[in-house]
């Protein structure tokens, strides 16, 4: 994919180009990645944990104050970036600052700028149209529904869906190991496209 062949040929600020790498890899709402500080991510273990009120569902917090933070399983391409960014960065609070100030997260606009700046514009591609792809490709491809969507932080309508804490961390490790993955044979056999295997996570979760 020339996207992906493009952010890891980012000449830009090291900071930005580490945030493009790991964007797709995570899924993550564009303002969740910019936030993100380190003392939320176990790059042991492989999971970074969102608190809920840097969530985008304020109202189930509202409704309910031991709403859990969002767990999110980071596959080992994106735990390689992130031990690279901690040289840098890691003595600080947050892991993507701004070039003015490292007590400030990177401006929304960074992202953007540095997409435009590959070639690849609004009617392309923007930070959170990452989410979309994986998304619509990974239910495609056949992957559990419920996973996908724990992943993306999609809340189930209606009040149900506020105290629906199911995490489904081991199914969510192995779709997101399985993603990286497939967008590193994307990235590295131009045009070939590889086949995404979902055997092993499907019969796993018992679909």
């Amino acid at each position: 994919m020339a996207l992906l062949r493009a952010i890891h040929g980012f000449t830009g600020t090291y900071v930005t180009g580490c945030a493009l790498k790991v964007a797709p890899l995570l899924s993550l709402r564009p303002g969740e990645l910019r936030a993100g500080e380190w003392a939320e991510v176990d790059l042991d273990k492989g999971l970074w944990t969102i608190p809920a009120p840097r969530m985008k569902h304020r109202k189930a917090l509202r409704l309910d104050p031991n709403t859990p933070p969002h767990i999110v399983p980071v596959a080992e391409q994106a735990v390689t970036i992130l031990r690279e960014l901690h040289a840098l960065t890691g003595d600080g609070k947050l892991m993507f600052p701004g070039v003015r100030s490292r007590d400030v997260p990177m401006s929304n606009m960074t992202m953007n700028a540095a997409l435009r700046r590959l070639g690849f514009g609004p009617d392309v591609i923007h930070p959170h149209g990452f989410r979309h792809t994986a998304s619509t490709a990974l239910n495609e491809l056949g992957f559990p529904e419920d996973a996908i969507e724990r992943q993306l932080s999609h809340g189930k309508r209606g009040i149900a869906g506020v105290y629906n804490k199911a995490q489904h961390i081991p199914e969510r490790r192995k779709l997101m190991q399985a993603w990286a993955d497939y967008l590193d044979n994307l990235r590295e056999t131009p045009g070939k496209v590889v086949p995404l295997r979902t055997g092993t996570l499907s019969a796993s979760c018992g679909t």
